[in-house]
């Protein structure tokens, strides 16, 4: 389980309420930092989709992957119009969670999106995710798995 999120509950874009332990134990967590109104969290965010798609939803054996989306929307109902329209089947956090705003400050974010790859510590694997996945697609997740330290039986 990712410390950070520990006793946090998430949100799926259905608005299922899920208990961050048992949805993040064992699997590499990407925070992603966007908003709705931005035009580079719009264009990245449908890659972020089907990067997550491909790992989880669709692969023979899904990976040890999970998003939770940290929203910079100005409001609950700016968030979920953004998650249902661009979103995949990831988490987030809930809008008026005020632990969004610690997660901002604990990852320095400036600009947004971004994507920062953490271990289950806390521990940041890359602060450059979006970058990653823009440049080398599906190879970026094994470094980010190795990294991790936790999926020793993980091979792709």
């Amino acid at each position: 389980m990712v410390d950070v999120l520990s006793g946090r509950r998430l949100v799926t874009r259905e608005g299922e309420v899920v208990e961050a332990e048992a949805a993040l134990q064992n699997k590499v967590v990407a925070l992603y930092f966007a908003a709705g109104r931005c035009a580079p969290s719009r264009d990245f965010t449908p890659l972020l989709c089907d990067f997550y798609t491909e790992l989880v939803s669709e692969a023979r054996r899904p990976a040890p992957f999970e998003v939770v989306f940290v929203s910079a929307d100005r409001s609950a109902e700016e968030m979920l119009d953004f998650m249902r329209e661009l979103h995949g089947a990831w988490l987030a956090l809930p809008f008026h969670d005020p632990y969004r705003h610690e997660l901002k400050k604990r990852y320095d974010i400036t600009v947004i999106p971004k994507l920062v790859v953490i271990k289950q510590n806390g521990a940041v694997i890359t602060n450059k995710g979006r970058k990653q996945i823009r440049e080398r697609g599906l190879a970026c997740f094994q470094n980010w798995v190795e990294a991790a330290d936790v999926f020793q039986n993980f091979l792709g």
